[in-house]
């Protein structure tokens, strides 16, 4: 059975790559703009490329991978925050992340894959938004 790898978007301190390794998952790549996240990451994940912030990235140019998670900011679909929804200026990112993925399906098309054998096969999308 071939080994998954993932790639995660607004890695923080890198919860999704965590969780990949202890579940026999192998974590490629993490975006992430916060420069103490990503040396906390550096050190828990030393084998791990760091890719930089998401809104410059091409899902084309990137290491193809089966997963990629994200947990894009949630502060304007909170109760406590502005409620602008997905299309606010921070939840927006969301759409930062489809379009990675996009992106990435796309240039395993060009490069001859077709079906199951395109790249990303799933997508996890977490949201931490609470209700009182």
């Amino acid at each position: 059975m071939k080994t998954l790898t993932m790639g995660s978007l607004f890695d923080g301190i890198g919860g999704f790559p965590l969780a990949a390794v202890h579940n026999g998952i192998v974590p490629v790549w993490a975006s992430e703009i916060e420069a103490f996240p990503i040396e906390v990451t550096k050190i828990r994940f030393p084998d791990m490329a760091h890719v930089g912030d998401i809104t410059k990235l091409d899902g084309a140019k990137l290491p193809p991978v089966d997963i990629i998670c994200g947990g894009s900011p949630c502060q304007d679909l909170s109760v406590a925050g502005a409620r602008a929804g997905i299309f606010g200026e921070r939840s927006g990112l969301f759409m930062e992340q489809v379009r990675i993925v996009k992106e990435m399906r796309d240039a395993d098309r060009q490069r001859g894959r077709a079906a199951l054998d395109i790249r990303p096969r799933f997508m996890v999308w977490e949201n931490g938004v609470t209700r009182s």
